[in-house]
């Protein structure tokens, strides 16, 4: 097993390969597993996949919860894991900056901070929010292992498409300490392009609908690209789908799909 210190090492050498880091988002102990059997080079969490596993909706999950889950992931792959930690569960950058101190304890390699306040529905303040990723990166980069620290700008996930804000903010962002770039909702490859111009640290892009593929975003330079909770959600609109067909049909044209899940269960878990 490596230890946590080459984890994290490992983990930051991804974003600098020829090929963007296909990071898919695993919902459980289960899908973890699953996602490692099949060749990916690291995980990361998603807090409304994690959520709907409780029946929640994103963001009602708290910060013992999410870390709880966070090291249930970390722990049953050998791959580099990074936890989705939304705002870091609170305003104030040092009570912020504790969710990342107790992250280090955990095994994971990175993780990301939000600007977005989920209680208020409000970005923060480009100020406030340098401040809270100064606190997290210090948090994450003090001690034997340097963790990778993920800076988000949640315009375009929340409404706002303030491309200029969205780069002044991850330019301030990396001169915080961040070690990776995200601003999730982008969609359009320009943009994208855009932003990885203007900074100096890898960027990831979120899967969205009818956005780019992975060979365009790799032709604008991405460094890494995350799916969310579109993994967990595909799965659960699969079972919605054969649920209704069972119980407003009566038919069972969706159990030809289970042989992949089962076949694939039995060669990862055998």
């Amino acid at each position: 097993m490596m230890s946590q210190s080459e984890l994290a090492r490992g983990f930051l050498a991804l974003h600098y390969e020829d090929q963007p880091l296909l990071l898919p988002n695993p919902w459980d102990e289960g899908s973890a597993r699953l996602l490692a059997f099949l060749g990916f080079k690291a995980l990361a969490t998603t807090s409304s996949g994690f959520a709907a596993t409780k029946g929640l909706l994103d963001g009602s999950a708290g910060r013992d919860d999410a870390l709880a889950h966070a090291a249930l992931i970390a722990s049953v792959t050998a791959l580099p894991v990074s936890a989705d930690l939304e705002n870091g569960f609170a305003r104030d950058p040092q009570a912020a900056a504790e969710t990342y101190r107790q992250a280090r304890q955990i095994g994971l390699a990175g993780a990301s901070i939000e600007d977005y306040d989920r209680d208020t529905k409000e970005i923060y303040d480009i100020g406030l929010a340098s401040e809270r990723v100064a606190a997290a990166a210090e948090a994450f980069h003090s001690g034997d292992a340097r963790l990778v620290l993920t800076g988000r700008a949640e315009n375009f996930f929340r409404g706002s498409t303030d491309l200029a804000d969205t780069i002044t903010r991850l330019q301030a962002y990396q001169e915080a300490g961040s070690d990776a770039l995200y601003a999730p909702g982008l969609t359009s490859l320009s943009d994208i392009r855009s932003i990885v111009e203007s900074v100096d640290r890898p960027v990831n892009v979120l899967v969205r609908p009818n956005g780019p593929s992975v060979a365009q975003l790799a032709s604008v330079g991405v460094a890494r690209i995350s799916v969310g909770g579109g993994l967990a959600f595909a799965a659960l609109g699969a079972a919605v789908n054969a649920a209704r067909e069972l119980l407003e049909q009566g038919t069972y044209s969706w159990y030809a799909q289970t042989r992949v899940g089962g076949q694939t269960v039995r060669d990862a878990f055998g």
